[in-house]
């Protein structure tokens, strides 16, 4: 956990500059942040790497909150500590948590107008195109092995297909797929 902490950014990284980049992947996210935070930070600023990235992602997954969030903070506090970290957050939430109550008290007023509900719809597959756009980016830095895809398999199976409790499939996989890799890397490097 040390070297999360560590600062390995550049000096330009400012609290400023964390409050402005996590407010724009909010505000551009609405749905799927976490494809605008990828993109943004592995991409477009090339402030970590797309493997960093999916670890950092991994972790934010394991903490309590949301991962996007965890994310924020995490960064944040890499490179400008509690200021940061608080930067990060705020700008990832204030601007568009005021954009949603806004919204929200709109949609409490015309949610029964013509066409509100197919609007509804159309951003609901956006925001599921996002996902899975995020998805593809994230697995594709990931090594070339079957592990991965066939735990996923049998995850969703699990879950989708026989309705198995998800932290009880959980409980089992994560275990196993640690055991995988572990004895994989183990054959790598004797």
């Amino acid at each position: 956990m040390s070297d999360i902490a560590a600062p390995t950014a550049p000096m330009a990284i400012t609290p400023w500059t964390l409050f402005y980049t996590f407010a724009s992947m909010g505000l551009q996210g609405f749905g799927g942040v976490m494809a605008w935070a990828r993109r943004i930070l592995v991409e477009d600023r090339g402030w970590v790497d797309n493997r960093e990235f999916t670890e950092l992602l991994a972790l934010s997954q394991i903490l309590p909150g949301p991962n996007i969030c965890n994310l924020a903070s995490i960064l944040g506090y890499r490179w400008c500590g509690v200021r940061g970290a608080v930067a990060a957050v705020v700008g990832l939430l204030g601007p568009s948590g005021l954009i949603v109550l806004g919204i929200g008290a709109l949609y409490e007023h015309y949610q029964n107008a013509p066409g509100v509900e197919g609007a509804v719809h159309g951003m609901t597959a956006v925001a599921v195109g996002l996902v899975f756009a995020a998805g593809v980016k994230l697995a594709q830095s990931q090594p070339r092995n079957l592990r991965g895809p066939v735990l996923g398999i049998a995850a969703l199976i699990a879950v989708a297909a026989l309705h198995w409790p998800l932290v009880w499939v959980l409980g089992v996989l994560i275990p196993l797929a640690l055991v995988l890799e572990w004895r994989s890397s183990r054959s790598t490097n004797p």
